[in-house]
């Protein structure tokens, strides 16, 4: 079988066609991952701003509980005042009983329990 120019051309034709379609093809793959990579870098800096966010959060946090333990010490000033009133309120009621039994003695017994 001879291969005339006719069929030469078409082969050629065939090439240049299915060449044509591959570029068109190829331009529309990189195009695509074009996009596919702006977008990624669109998400990338949403990522970085979040972990920016994250980080201020982390720190408001750490406020918070510095706050917190201030607080903490500033109750356990106050649970010592009470221990140490209610220390002198218990001293305060047994001299209050002292006291009171100190001036019974000075007054004597009441008269109605004098006998006649």
């Amino acid at each position: 079988m001879t291969v005339t120019p006719e069929i030469l051309g078409v082969i050629i034709a065939a090439f240049g066609g299915a060449a044509t379609f591959l570029g068109g093809v190829a331009a529309l793959n990189a195009r695509m991952m074009q996009r596919i990579d702006s977008r990624f870098d669109q998400v990338d800096a949403r990522f970085t701003q979040v972990d920016a966010r994250f980080a201020q959060v982390d720190a408001r946090f750490d406020q918070v509980d510095a706050r917190f333990a201030q607080v903490d010490t500033r109750f356990d000033r106050v649970d010592a005042r009470f221990d140490r009133l209610e220390a002198r309120v218990d001293s305060l009621a047994t001299d209050v009983v002292g006291v009171q039994v100190a001036v019974a003695r000075l007054e004597g017994p009441q008269p109605r329990l004098l006998r006649p």
